[in-house]
């Protein structure tokens, strides 16, 4: 068994969260304190922000919550293009207030007495759609022009069941009711006043379940679906009312979608879901995934997807404590990179090990010397960082350590990522075999009963200095006309060559063997014995 090595558990990550992943590598998920409900999130002027029941809360554009806006009952979050100011719908005081995204203070608050809970927003130009209602049917849209010094809200659906969510972009705003099923979207043209209404997409008509999300392109042409089925993220032509594209429809072990965001610059199409892979991104244009991603912590909180630069945000509920956490998807929308490890041929306790890897970006171009993370986590669970590791220029690297225990030890390792191209990881577990170990054991052949044998031996440790305080045990057995019988000697120290000497005085006359025997967890066992015939005292 010297020598020997499973490779088992390779995982080679160019997207999923490893659990171990150090922050700057992965992500990040941070707690949201005190927080008990979550509506929207946005992302701009520098900013995160995350309607909550208890206020605004803002984080960096590194996921760390920094403070938080004193809006309480805050739900719908709307961002001018340019992130200067953040318009938040207040359920509790039926208004939408205002905010400086640079001072983080409340310049405004626009009144919505006869629209009650405002919900959801909208911002299309000047124009601020704002979707209320408090769960019975009198929900509705209202637009505000919020360039006005005292805005006056004007109606453009009512009857409506709760609070509809609502896209607008360029001349066309979409609506539609959640929690209604099957669920619907109503397009209206909003260049004239009074509105037109283009039409609606049907849910009978296309069997869609419950609305969930929407989100519409900067043009306006193209609104984009969460429903709950069919099991989906579908794009829609404002104009014609018509599918014409779907994502993700075989996702593998997906779950039902609960949210969707388009990027500023409509090249990237996120979906939220509750089970399977929580976040994915397609190509807006063609529908291809180019990302995918899971987080232990909990499941994704609807319509709470926001994209800031090549990062994704959305909010997770936990799965055991119900808390809320906002978690960054760093990396999202850049091209992927992979990391390969390879086990040693052999991997030995006290023995220097090597892994060998390479990092390869997606275009295949050389990464150059790129700084790498690498942890090391025993079988009893303690983990530690190696000392640094820098790929050669064309992405390969190597990963030298000498393990001190036997058993599974697993390696994994970071690549931070660039400007160009996403993080990455890998893990590779290997078995570690004990360290071999001899022993030999020399003395007399014969002697007599009660005078003394001196009997030496080497303890072989591969070149090892035995270990403080090693001890070998010792011990006689004997037979002769009474029968045979044991007896344990005291234990020997060897020296830090390994030699060692025992002196023993055989009681009675017979055939004696003398053993040795070494062993600890991190050492093969080794035993040696030698032989004596021994003549009786008045022999």
């Amino acid at each position: 068994m010297t020598g020997s090595i499973l490779a088992s558990t390779l995982t080679v990550a160019a997207g999923l969260v490893a659990a171990v992943a150090p922050a700057s590598a992965a992500g990040t998920t941070a707690l949201l304190e005190g927080v008990t409900g979550v509506g929207d999130v946005a992302a701009g002027g520098g900013h995160v922000f995350v309607a909550t029941e208890q206020g605004v809360v803002v984080a960096d554009t590194q996921g760390t919550p920094t403070s938080t806006i004193n809006l309480p009952g805050a739900a719908g979050l709307a961002l001018t293009p340019d992130g200067t100011r953040l318009y938040a719908a207040l359920r509790n005081s039926n208004e939408v207030a205002e905010v400086a995204t640079d001072t983080l203070t409340v310049v405004r608050r626009i009144a919505l007495a006869d629209n009650p809970c405002p919900s959801h927003l909208a911002l299309a130009g000047t124009r601020l759609w704002v979707g209320y209602g408090c769960g019975q049917a009198y929900g509705g849209v209202v637009g505000l022009d919020v360039s006005a010094a005292d805005p006056q809200p004007h109606g453009l659906t009512f009857n409506k069941y709760g609070a509809p969510v609502v896209a607008a972009a360029g001349r066309t705003v979409v609506t539609g009711e959640l929690g209604l099923g099957p669920g619907s979207l109503e397009v209206y043209d909003v260049s004239t006043t009074p509105a037109t209404k283009r039409g609606e997409i049907s849910g009978h008509t296309y069997g869609l379940g419950d609305l969930n999300d929407i989100a519409i392109s900067a043009d306006g042409s193209t609104v984009y679906s969460a429903f709950n089925s069919p099991d989906q993220f579908d794009a829609w032509d404002t104009t014609t009312l018509t599918r014409v594209r779907s994502y993700g429809a075989n996702e593998s072990g997906s779950g039902i979608p609960k949210s969707v965001a388009l990027s500023p610059d409509g090249a990237h199409l996120a979906g939220g879901r509750i089970s399977g892979p929580f976040v994915s991104v397609f190509d807006a244009a063609d529908t291809t995934p180019t990302y995918a991603d899971t987080n232990p912590t909990g499941e994704t909180v609807p319509r709470s997807l926001a994209f800031s630069g090549t990062d994704v945000f959305s909010v997770l509920r936990g799965w055991s404590n119900g808390q809320f956490y906002l978690w960054r998807l760093k990396g999202a929308l850049l091209p992927p990179s992979t990391l390969a490890l390879t086990p040693p041929a052999e991997a030995t306790a006290l023995a220097p090990l090597a892994l060998t890897g390479r990092l390869t970006l997606s275009d295949g171009s050389a990464p150059g010397e790129q700084p790498l993370v690498v942890t090391r986590q025993l079988p009893d669970g303690t983990r530690s960082t190696l000392d640094g590791v820098t790929t050669a220029a064309d992405g390969r690297f190597t990963v030298t350590d000498t393990v001190p225990v036997v058993g599974d030890v697993r390696y994994d390792v970071y690549w931070d990522g660039s400007a160009a191209f996403r993080w990455s990881s890998a893990s590779l577990t290997v078995t570690v075999a004990p360290h071999p170990s001899s022993l030999t054991l020399a003395g007399p052949t014969s002697g007599t009963a009660g005078r003394p044998l001196t009997f030496t031996g080497v303890l072989d440790l591969g070149g090892l200095t035995p270990p403080a305080g090693a001890t070998i045990g010792v011990w006689r057995d004997v037979t002769n006309r009474t029968g045979t019988s044991t007896t344990y000697l005291p234990e020997v120290r060897p020296a830090s060559d390994g030699s060692f000497s025992f002196v023993d005085a055989p009681p009675t006359g017979g055939q004696y063997t003398y053993s040795v025997y070494w062993y600890t967890p991190v050492f093969q066992a080794a035993y040696a014995s030698h032989a004596v015939s021994v003549r009786g005292a008045g022999a």
